[in-house]
């Protein structure tokens, strides 16, 4: 990141965002499962995840290629043939630029693949972590018994309404030891939550959401603060995240409370769309 090469950088980042995500996913109980028609699986050096009935249209992603085994036609080819078996009937594939092979356009133009969001992939050494975490409200972990709370708030601020199989994900999470799941709340109310995963000597902060009468409060940069603490505690060397690419300059709040909190800006990933092989419009991911 600051001292090792961009290809280490993408190996070390992507690698991460996929092991969060297969964790996540491959933790979440019955009868969720079957209500999602989940299934994972990994694939060279990546995972692919699919589900199947995902009301959001977010959870089916491929990612975490190109560090032991190049990205090529072949591989991709195993990817939509993992969707084709499960019938997805839409999935994200997310590859960096630095794992993307020459006839990269080639791939996409023959395999109806078409450009999905882009992601802003960011990081820093822990010690270059300097979260302010001032707000008037409190700031905690969280427990199992908040677990189901917290879950509905994060899905219901990111997808409109607290889906029942995917907030069933998110609950799950609160007794698993990778993910430190964090709360602000309001009273006896959580009015926003986030989480952190750690692998290793790495720690990813996700899944930052706020409900909107409390946006501008403090939320998020305390949520930051608290979970770079236990990342430290943890051991963990790097803080890494991702967040949407803002149409322009200023648009996206976490953007800003990441890089005030002293994360920087590795490099850009548009994600490309599969949504089976008959084509259709492009649903961005």
């Amino acid at each position: 990141m600051h001292t090792i090469s961009a290809t280490l950088a993408a190996a070390v980042t992507e690698g991460l965002e996929a092991e969060f995500m297969y964790r996540c996913e491959t933790n979440t109980p019955e009868p969720a499962r079957s209500l999602l028609g989940l299934a994972t699986t990994r694939i060279a050096d990546g995972v692919a995840l699919s589900v199947r009935n995902d009301p959001s249209g977010y959870w089916s992603k491929a990612l975490g290629f190109g560090t032991r085994e190049p990205v090529s036609a072949e591989l991709i080819d195993r990817v939509l043939d993992f969707y084709r078996a499960q019938d997805s009937p839409r999935a994200a594939i997310q590859i960096a630029p630095s794992a993307r092979p020459e006839n990269w356009e080639s791939i996409l133009a023959t395999r109806n693949l078409r450009p999905g969001t882009t992601l802003l992939k960011l990081a820093c050494p822990i010690g270059e972590a300097r979260p302010v975490g001032a707000t008037n409200l409190r700031v905690g972990p969280v427990t199992e018994s908040d677990a189901q709370e917290w879950a509905s708030v994060i899905i219901g601020t990111f997808f409109g309404q607290p889906y029942e199989g995917l907030t069933d994900m998110y609950t799950a999470l609160a007794s698993h030891p990778d993910f430190h799941p964090f709360a602000v709340w309001d009273g006896s109310d959580i009015v926003a939550g986030a989480s952190l995963f750690i692998d290793g000597e790495l720690g990813h902060l996700n899944s930052g959401a706020t409900l909107a009468g409390h946006r501008g409060q403090g939320a998020q940069s305390a949520l930051i603060a608290a979970r770079a603490e236990v990342a430290r505690e943890a051991g963990c060397r790097w803080l890494v995240t991702e967040v949407a690419k803002p149409s322009s300059e200023g648009a996206n709040p976490s953007l800003n409370n990441m890089l005030r909190a002293g994360l920087r800006v590795l490099y850009e990933r548009q994600n490309v769309i599969w949504e089976g092989d008959s084509g259709g419009d492009v649903v961005a991911a």
